[in-house]
């Protein structure tokens, strides 16, 4: 092993490397004693460890730490002095030395040099899993992000082919029972209009399913969406509701328009579903940089295991969605309200239409 000592005696540089091989620790060491010396030492190659005096020719072991500690990766660092105050130790220890030992009591200085390369290794093998698992979360978001892209536009291009293939079908339907109701004899009428009455409510869901898989409500501005969405969800649930914009319109960038619109679809229907709320507000906010959608209701509430359970997928799928315009979602909960909030940060291209007067 290569250990840089940092010492301005010969001799008791001699005595650390002998008390070492003694001690079972055999080493190649190289003594520096100034500052100079030291940054050159660092430059030259890396250290297995490095063991320091306190006092030095102009500078201190705090000092010759902060230089090692301003590596890449710095090697354990001990300081082994003669005079060296209890003060100073606690303060060198906080500032990360590994270990501290008194000039003529060396008994346990191979240990100290053995335990401080071992938590060294921690350090670096738990530095490099963190950014392993870094790397892991980023490449996650940026599947998820991919994967919600893909699954947006596998929405509209299923919502196309409902719209073009399946409602034009039911439409010639209609013209076809139609033409039929005023040539059939009166014992088929009846039967004919329950038919067409089919096909209307067919044509309904049709036109649903394709508006819930690709909103073209969305073309015509943010809030005229949110405020259209929030009055299907009363007219669907009954349940009293209320839109607040700050702002008439604005022009977003179409993803992030399309994750608050997401959000507040996935929440009216978990709202719909779970809440047993009879009143539910939503609140949307242009600022200069940031675009901000709340959304409460006054029902039974969540717990936080609701949020983790495999039912609260939407959920997380909905916090993915905000990510990926690095945006964010909170949501608390407690006896009588429950409250959605979610905050992305808005580009120079995002613009308000028309700000309704203060």
């Amino acid at each position: 092993m290569h250990f840089l000592v940092i010492e301005d005696s010969q001799l008791d540089h001699e005595m650390l490397m002998a008390t070492l091989a003694l001690q079972g620790v055999p080493a190649h060491g190289l003594r520096v004693e100034s500052a100079l010396e030291l940054g050159e030492a660092l430059e030259r190659q890396a250290w297995d460890l490095v063991i320091c005096d306190h006092h030095l020719p102009g500078f201190s072991g705090i000092e010759a730490y902060a230089m090692v500690k301003a590596l890449a990766d710095p090697p354990p660092f001990i300081i082994v002095s003669g005079t060296i105050g209890e003060e100073t130790a606690v303060e060198a220890m906080r500032r990360g030395v590994d270990d501290y030992l008194i000039k003529g009591r060396l008994a346990r200085l191979g240990m100290a040099v053995r335990n401080a390369m071992a938590a060294s290794t921690a350090r670096r093998e738990k530095a490099r899993a963190e950014e392993q698992l870094r790397e892991s979360q980023e490449q996650l978001h940026e599947l998820s992000a991919r994967l919600q892209t893909l699954i947006d536009e596998e929405r509209a291009a299923i919502a196309r082919e409902i719209h073009d293939e399946v409602g034009g079908t039911l439409t010639a339907m209609r013209f076809d029972l139609e033409l039929l109701g005023k040539q059939a004899s009166p014992a088929l009428q009846e039967r004919l209009q329950r038919a067409l009455a089919a096909l209307a409510q067919a044509a309904g869901a049709t036109q649903r399913i394709s508006r819930d898989l690709h909103p073209p409500i969305l073309e015509a501005g943010l809030v005229a969406a949110l405020e259209w969405q929030a009055g299907q969800f009363q007219e669907r649930s009954g349940i009293a509701m209320q839109f607040r914009s700050n702002v008439n319109a604005v022009e977003l960038d179409r993803q992030v328009a399309m994750a608050v619109y997401r959000t507040c679809q996935e929440a009216l229907t978990n709202i719909g579903k779970h809440s047993g709320a009879s009143k539910v507000s939503i609140d949307l906010h242009y600022g200069d940089d940031l675009i901000s959608m709340e959304i409460c209701d006054n029902g039974r509430g969540l717990a936080p295991s609701d949020l983790r359970k495999q039912g609260s997928l939407g959920l997380r799928g909905l916090a993915e969605r905000a990510r990926a315009v690095n945006g964010h979602i909170d949501i608390t909960s407690a006896r009588g309200r429950t409250t959605l909030m979610l905050w992305v940060p808005l580009t120079e291209q995002a613009q308000p239409l028309e700000t309704e007067p203060a």
